[in-house]
């Protein structure tokens, strides 16, 4: 009997679908890439990989497939790392290989693979050693930036105290606050919590984070030519970006007009410096694309990561009353109430050292890490790992390694202190990732998250409407781990 003309397409599909597959599920095992799950053509691993909550459902196949394996985002591989001993040896022992950014897609979209968290090379190198530096010129982890960060942490202070003792969302001002020590640092100027400039560029960031960090954005990076495509909220991220660089532009505009080359005052002034030294370059990294790509870099970094971690850090500390006392009691002993705060201080104060380890490691703020590439075809651990296939260290497995921490799923702030109260390091901890990718910032947060909580409880009981058992401090469900839940405290001057 014919099959006619419908027949036989329809027969000639099934068949070239099912050679498709054949072929590359082949090409596949020839590869030699890491075990993983089940895999699809066009779909991937999306059956076996949550969207909302990924980093767990990651941890879940790590412990069936091993510490290496592999998922796929539509048909792009993706090997991930678990646990702290692999992702050391991959990141630190082998940064010859893994150095390298695998840039998301969307992400790659709207900054052009500019400034230093995306890209990779001479580029990346260039602009990472001169961040580094600029920034260290600039006081990160030295005294002058830690008086800036208690200058900041007074007014911090002066706007809790105007709640009155009522019931206040913290999350505006801590990030206000930490908003304002990286303004210094860029801009060499604090703003008024009331400047319209100021909330609008703060304004445009979070809109722009909450974007990239949503259901839209997860969906735009697993199927990234979607995105020119697709009307949605998404789109609205291109035209925060070109705001964004109006208002740095501007800013830009106003150093050339008082600049001085033998004094500079700020990243800006320095970078525009190196801008003029390198003119005459055909392939200079140093011009305004790369300028403003540093600058959202560190107001990327720098702003959202410190102020989710403050912001946890006082909903735990609410959790557990007890644990804020201790640290009071050693705020009293060490630095009392007659001054400030100061980064001298913290070799004194073991406990509260200890606590805000655990409180970053507990709070677990990147659990998925930023995504890095192989720089060449390798072997690592006995599979093979072409060139530029993405690499993702799973840090929340680090940070939760139960080899390195004992009940790692506990808030216990003695996971850093030893037998005699003492503090200890755990080379487990790594919140700001390990290697020569780890987070250039990661000075100036350690900074601003001692001195503002120590600031805070110093002169403040806090207080909760919510009996402690009541307080849920695990990150809103459905948001990957990346969202922190809203919650309302009260202030009481000690």
């Amino acid at each position: 009997m014919e099959l006619g003309i419908t027949g036989t397409i329809l027969l000639t599909l099934c068949v070239t679908v099912i050679l498709y597959i054949f072929t590359w599920r082949r090409t596949l095992k020839s590869k030699n890439l890491p075990p993983g799950p089940p895999t699809l053509p066009v779909l991937g691993t999306a059956l076996h990989v949550s969207i909302t909550e990924m980093p767990q459902s990651l941890v879940k196949l790590s412990k069936q497939y091993g510490p290496v394996f592999t998922v796929f985002i539509g048909n792009i591989p993706m090997v991930v790392l678990a646990g702290y001993d692999c992702v050391k040896e991959a990141l630190v022992d082998r940064s010859d290989v893994f150095t390298a950014r695998g840039n998301a897609f969307f992400s790659s979209a709207v900054f052009k693979d500019f400034g230093i968290a995306l890209s990779n090379g001479e580029r990346w190198k260039q602009l990472r050693r001169f961040s580094l530096t600029t920034l260290r010129n600039f006081g990160m982890g030295k005294r002058d930036l830690g008086d800036r960060i208690q200058e900041e942490a007074h007014f911090l202070v002066e706007r809790f105290r105007n709640n009155g003792g009522n019931l206040f969302d913290p999350t505006d001002s801590l990030r206000l606050a930490v908003s304002n020590v990286i303004c210094s640092v860029v801009f060499g100027e604090r703003f008024d919590y009331e400047d319209k400039k100021f909330m609008t560029l703060l304004s445009l960031l979070q809109e722009q984070l909450s974007l990239l960090t949503s259901a839209w954005g997860i969906l735009l990076n697993l199927f990234p030519r979607a995105s020119y495509y697709i009307p949605g909220p998404h789109r609205k991220v291109f035209s925060n970006i070109e705001r964004q660089k109006e208002f740095i532009l501007q800013a830009v505009e106003n150093h050339k007009k008082t600049i001085d080359v033998n004094c500079p005052r700020d990243f800006i002034d320095s970078f525009l410096i190196k801008m003029e030294e390198e003119k005459d370059k055909p392939n200079t990294e140093f011009h305004f694309e790369n300028l403003f790509g540093c600058v959202m870099d560190l107001f990327t970094a720098g702003i959202e990561t410190t102020n989710t971690t403050m912001k946890q850090a006082l909903l735990i500390l609410l959790k557990y009353p007890d644990v804020a006392r201790k640290i009071q009691e050693e705020i009293d002993n060490v630095i009392g109430q007659s001054r400030s705060p100061t980064m001298e201080d913290r070799t004194n104060m073991p406990y509260t050292n200890a606590v805000i380890h655990e409180i970053q490691r507990f709070a677990d703020i990147i659990p998925l890490g930023l995504a890095h590439a192989a720089s060449e075809s390798t072997t690592f651990r006995g599979y093979s790992i072409p060139k530029d296939t993405i690499v993702s260290p799973l840090l929340t497995s680090v940070l939760k390694d139960p080899k390195y921490f004992e009940q790692p799923e506990k808030f216990d702030p003695g996971h850093f202190l030893d037998e005699n109260g003492c503090f200890k390091n755990n080379e487990a901890f790594i919140p700001f990732s390990t290697g020569k990718r780890s987070c250039l910032g990661e000075g100036l947060a350690r900074m601003e998250i001692f001195l503002m909580l120590t600031a805070i409880l110093q002169k403040f009981n806090l207080k909760s409407n919510k009996a402690p058992e009541d307080l849920e401090i695990t990150p809103q469900p459905g948001t990957s781990g990346l969202i922190a839940r809203t919650y309302q405290l009260s202030v009481e001057p000690r």
